[in-house]
């Protein structure tokens, strides 16, 4: 119980502040008075959303079930995650969020929401450079440093691991 409380505190803190909370603020800030008015074409933007939100909700559940931990810093795995889309990708819970903002960003007709996406990318380049991957490297060794030889960061590379 004191696990999920962990979990749902972050996904209402961290994700639900830069995919909810934050893009409100933008659209209500620099919307034109024909926000409501929604067309067609607007639709495609719930495309990359679901994308993000399958991919989010697979990590979510890839690090709780196999890594024995949550995505909270102050609860992080204790083995090394490179299931699911960990196998193609390092770094598909930070894809899954930018899709679900490029897809809002669609939706709402919002060049504003399109650069702060381009924000959230370049704060999450810093992050994993900075701070995550060396962290990962210590916790995890030689495990961490030969999956990164295998698997990019960012460009989902298909071909079959391991």
């Amino acid at each position: 119980m004191k696990r999920v409380l962990k979990i749902l505190f972050f996904m209402i803190i961290g994700p639900g502040s830069v995919i909810v909370l934050i893009p409100y603020l933008i659209i209500s800030f620099f919307s034109p008075p024909d926000y409501y008015k929604i067309v067609r074409l607007q639709y495609i933007g719930i495309i990359p959303f679901l994308i993000g939100l399958v991919i989010s909700l697979r990590c979510f559940y890839d690090f709780i079930s196999v890594g024995k931990g949550t995505p909270v810093p102050i609860d992080p795995p204790k083995k090394l995650v490179i299931i699911g889309m960990y196998r193609f990708v390092r770094n598909p819970m930070y894809i899954g969020i930018l899709f679900l903002l490029f897809g809002e960003a669609i939706f709402f007709k919002s060049f504003v929401l399109l650069g702060y996406t381009a924000c959230v990318y370049c704060l999450f380049q810093i992050f994993i450079i900075g701070f995550e991957e060396p962290m990962l490297k210590t916790k995890f060794g030689k495990e961490y440093e030969d999956y990164c030889k295998i698997v990019p960061r960012w460009l989902i590379h298909l071909s079959k691991n391991k």
